[in-house]
């Protein structure tokens, strides 16, 4: 009897077939892994930078006008007071948590994914706050002279960077404890800073230790990036 022909795929070999296309070789996947790998490098290298060195902020408030506007992303200078002290007429970020921004009463594991995507630059720090240093510890700041001005230890002191005058519509007297600082927006008028918080725990200053570092440039939009001047000690000792 008859035999059917073998099967040409069972003897190893190809069927024939009209439509011969070419294979494609897997070329994609070390190239994927590559780009991931280093794009995961830099925001870990970016993270680093901004924990150590230089972070950048974004200013939510026109509390410190002129100087910075709502929406200006700043460069801070986290390393600035590790050989030196603060100044009066610093501009600085400091830690707001528990007195500018209540106390994040939310379970430690919601309060770590916040913190570690802010690390990597994901999240904004919704506890920072910027200010001015009018006082330091000893310092007795009040306001305001006849003219309007603000007194450091009893000195009038001329401030051209604000918004307007007088430098507080509201009158204060305010000795400034060690380790302790007393800060104050540019536009005393639209500001909530130390003088908000004179009756609180603390009368108003801020640890030495919530400093996050000092504001040393505008660093976006393009149109008013600039290196921030430090100023002249305010006056007073």
């Amino acid at each position: 009897m008859p035999h059917d022909s073998p099967d040409p795929q069972r003897r190893g070999r190809r069927a024939p077939t009209g439509d011969r296309r070419p294979r494609r070789r897997g070329i994609r996947g070390p190239w994927v892994f590559a780009a991931v790998a280093v794009a995961v490098a830099a925001v870990l290298a970016s993270a680093l930078v901004r924990s150590t060195v230089a972070e950048p902020y974004r200013i939510p408030s026109g509390s410190m006008e002129p100087l910075l506007l709502p929406g200006d992303r700043i460069s801070v200078d986290r390393s600035a007071y590790d050989a030196a002290p603060v100044r009066r007429g610093d501009v600085v970020v400091v830690d707001g948590e528990g007195s500018f921004v209540p106390y994040d009463s939310r379970p430690a594991a919601a309060k770590s994914v916040d913190v570690a995507l802010q690390w990597l630059g994901l999240a904004p720090d919704t506890t920072a706050v910027v200010k001015r240093v009018a006082g330091t510890g000893g310092d007795t700041v009040s306001c305001c002279t006849g003219d309007g001005l603000l007194q450091v230890n009893g000195e009038p002191v001329q401030e051209d960077y604000l918004a307007e005058p007088p430098a507080s519509t509201v009158p204060f007297t305010a000795t400034v404890p060690e380790g302790r600082l007393f800060l104050l927006g540019d536009n005393r008028h639209h500001s909530l800073d130390s003088r908000a918080l004179l009756g609180a725990p603390g009368g108003g200053m801020i640890a030495e230790s919530s400093v996050v570092g000092r504001v040393t440039a505008i660093a976006w939009p393009p149109a008013r990036r600039t290196d921030l001047e430090q100023v002249d000690a305010l006056s007073g000792r």
